[in-house]
């Protein structure tokens, strides 16, 4: 169950980036798609990675990679003007359960993926679960929105994106089928150029005066991106050497321990991050929560 553990610590790490995510969007970089330009453009970077060993892909495979990449960059951007508009623990956790639900859907028919009937019970117990984490009683709203639209629509990329990817590692090794997926995401943050948001931000006017928030910005947002490179990596390895399906499935936990951090930033350090809860919404989050215990503990039995 190597892939299980690999999994755990790269939700972990992506709970937190959900949440710097979040404190990002809201705090220091207004604009989604300006957010979307600096997450994406980047990811060219790993091209450096090509004389060290990666293969070159085969024909069709190219377009897999393309399409894997893409949708990936389009899911982050979709999230991104998902939690602007909502609360990250229930934005995040929806997103989780679509992701879900699709993942397994594509993956079944198109890789033929198959699962014990314990493990498909323990998808069922994930999805219901984040559905739970999902539920939203904020200032701002009451029930569903438009955040969770466009969270839908971030799940479908994911999915896309997730399904494309285990196509290519099943066929190239691990390293090589990681390196083309992710450069490839890059073209999104080319397309995002297109913005005028984003051309803004390349300006020195207002940049000066606020030299000391540009710095907080830029430590956060590298701090983020890291933390966010690290848990791709881990997941998408150990979706390279399990399943595809139940690898997303134990998004779960990831929700589960973003919950958790936010009420610990809540009570603790509420100028960084804070969040409103009712108390039956409390309730409802607590119970989501074992039942992310108990569907991932499905997975291992």
């Amino acid at each position: 169950m190597l892939w299980f553990g690999i999994a755990l610590l790269g939700y972990f790490f992506l709970a937190l980036t959900f949440i710097l995510d979040k404190i990002i969007l809201t705090k220091s970089v207004g604009k989604p798609i300006v957010y979307t330009f600096y997450s994406t453009i980047f990811m060219f970077g790993v091209l450096l990675a090509v004389p060290f060993g990666v293969e070159l892909l085969q024909g069709v495979d190219w377009c897999w990679a393309i399409v894997s990449g893409m949708a990936f960059g389009f899911g982050l951007w979709t999230l991104y003007k998902a939690v602007k508009s909502g609360e990250a623990s229930h934005i995040n956790p929806f997103n989780g359960a679509v992701v879900t639900i699709v993942t397994y859907a594509l993956s079944s028919y198109f890789l033929l993926e198959k699962i014990t009937g314990l493990q498909l019970a323990g998808i069922g117990v994930l999805i219901f679960a984040s559905l739970l984490l999902s539920f939203e009683k904020s200032k701002k709203h009451s029930g569903f929105h438009m955040g969770f639209v466009l969270a839908i629509i971030s799940g479908v990329f994911f999915a896309i994106s997730h399904v494309s990817a285990k196509y290519l590692y099943e066929l190239y090794p691990f390293f090589t089928g990681f390196i083309w997926t992710r450069a490839t995401t890059g073209l999104v943050g080319l397309s995002a150029l297109l913005s005028p948001a984003v051309w803004k931000t390349f300006g020195r006017g207002k940049v000066k005066k606020k030299s000391k928030n540009k710095k907080h910005t830029i430590f956060l947002v590298v701090s983020a991106k890291m933390l966010g490179v690290l848990a791709v990596l881990l997941i998408q390895y150990a979706m390279a050497i399990g399943s595809v399906s139940l690898v997303i499935a134990l998004s779960g936990l990831q929700y589960a321990l973003m919950f958790l951090l936010i009420i610990i930033f809540t009570k603790f350090a509420p100028k960084l991050f804070k969040e409103y809860f009712t108390k039956r919404e409390l309730v409802v989050e607590w119970v989501a929560i074992l039942l992310v215990i108990v569907g991932s503990a499905l997975f291992v039995l």
